[in-house]
């Protein structure tokens, strides 16, 4: 590790990148509160980009015209540079491709897709989000572009790679620490890459989660993630009017929030940031002189109650077909099923002969541990749900968020109420 150096990390999401006059915006960010030390500037796809590139995925996986998509995409990305005035040429200076050679590999990418290996293939057009995007972002800023992906090492655990921390640690060291002293460096959260040179992405907004694993690897001084939001607030403006935000938190209760599915943080990132003690700001790229959130090693009293809502998840239920209690052989079953698919639990309750869990929804993995278990289990399952965590509770919070609402599973703790209700509802059993 590089000792405790003056590099600052900045992250700079979808929505802070956008489109040219966002972009506008960071580069004005950087050049009035930038520090006149070394400076590392991760930035994620611009706005709905990765949404954008999903739907690309699906439909050249599944064998369907993408042209039209594609097309629109390269048009959404040209043109932002082009207003921008960058040039889209390769110079002997930077060893960056240029924007027309990214779209014409991603297009070559789509053209391509085999049958299977649908994880795999996921990362290697997906990824192409954050490398359009830095790309644009390094030319309008006239800093140096990083490609992550050789330097971030992961396992083959696609779509959510798992970093080799020594490995990512001595290339990081090598190869950035001596272009940080020539000026800004711009590269890509979310993406990593195998020994093989393979793709990899980190999980669905991973780029917090980079910015974390570059302050680490490189003794930073601090991380700020610049968000369209005044700080870490209680919940989130979208669906609450009245939010409170947080001067300063410590690690341990932002990791509870980011864990439970608080937006603003990626539930990975604040790890590695507490074993260094390197503090995250949280702050707001509409108003940049503003205070933000403080997220270090630090006490505080009691906390405003934190309301965290998760909508488009699966509500499933395993009875054993024989009516025997749910036992932990069952549940060994059930369990080691949920893992060979990648379904993350968000919240578990049992009784006598049923076991229920409630996951983030994905047709994919659900049919996946349907025909893994539908022998030996009776399963029903709802989609089009809502989880909503309320942390840090109290009777007129708990009143507050379940008045009017029908409630399919609720789970209180000493400091915690869960409860999964009714969205747009789908029911079925396998």
């Amino acid at each position: 590790m590089q000792e405790s150096s003056q590099l600052k990390v900045y992250k700079f999401g979808g929505a802070s990148v956008k489109d040219a006059g966002a972009i506008r915006n960071l580069s004005r960010i950087v050049q009035e509160h930038g520090s006149a030390g070394p400076l590392l500037i991760v930035v994620s796809a611009m706005g709905k980009t990765t949404n954008a590139l999903e739907k690309l995925y699906q439909l050249a996986h599944t064998g369907q015209d993408f042209s039209e998509k594609l097309a629109a995409l390269r048009t959404f990305h040209l043109a932002v540079a082009a207003e921008l005035d960058i040039a889209d040429e390769q110079t002997a200076a930077t060893s960056a491709p240029t924007l027309a050679v990214l779209l014409e590999q991603l297009g070559d990418r789509l053209a391509t897709l085999t049958p299977g290996d649908y994880d795999k293939q996921y990362d290697q057009v997906v990824s192409f989000g954050e490398l359009l995007a830095t790309l644009i972002v390094a030319r309008a800023l006239q800093a140096q572009w990083l490609d992550c992906r050789p330097l971030i090492r992961t396992d083959h655990t696609w779509r959510e790679g798992r970093v080799d921390w020594p490995t990512t640690e001595r290339a990081l060291t090598a190869d950035v620490v001596p272009l940080l002293a020539q000026g800004p460096i711009v590269t890509q959260g979310f993406v990593g890459g195998t020994t093989s040179g393979q793709t990899t992405t980190l999980g669905r907004e991973g780029s917090d989660y980079t910015a974390a694993i570059l302050a680490y690897c490189l003794g930073a001084e601090s991380v700020t993630i610049w968000k369209d939001v005044a700080g870490l607030l209680n919940a989130d403006p979208k669906f609450f009017s009245d939010t409170v935000r947080y001067p300063e938190i410590s690690y341990q209760e932002t990791i509870e929030m980011a864990y439970y599915g608080a937006s603003v943080i990626h539930p990975k990132t604040i790890k590695p940031l507490a074993v260094r003690r390197i503090p995250l700001l949280v702050k707001s790229f509409l108003d940049p002189s503003a205070e933000g959130t403080r997220i270090h090693d630090c006490r505080h009293g009691l906390l405003v109650p934190a309301f965290i809502r998760k909508d488009g998840q699966c509500l499933v239920s395993f009875e054993s077909k024989d009516l025997t209690f749910i036992s932990e052989e069952n549940l060994e079953v059930i369990f080691g099923a949920l893992a060979q698919v990648r379904l993350k639990i968000n919240l578990m309750q049992n009784s006598a002969i049923s076991f229920s869990v409630c996951t983030d929804f994905s047709a994919y993995r659900l049919e996946k541990l349907l025909a893994v278990l539908r022998e030996q289990f009776t399963i029903h399952y709802n989609t089009g749900l809502e989880l909503y965590t309320i942390k840090n509770y109290d009777a007129p919070s708990i009143q507050r968020l379940t008045e009017g609402r029908e409630l399919l599973l609720e789970q209180r703790s000493r400091q915690t109420f869960q409860f999964v209700c009714r969205g747009s509802t789908n029911e079925a059993t396998a």
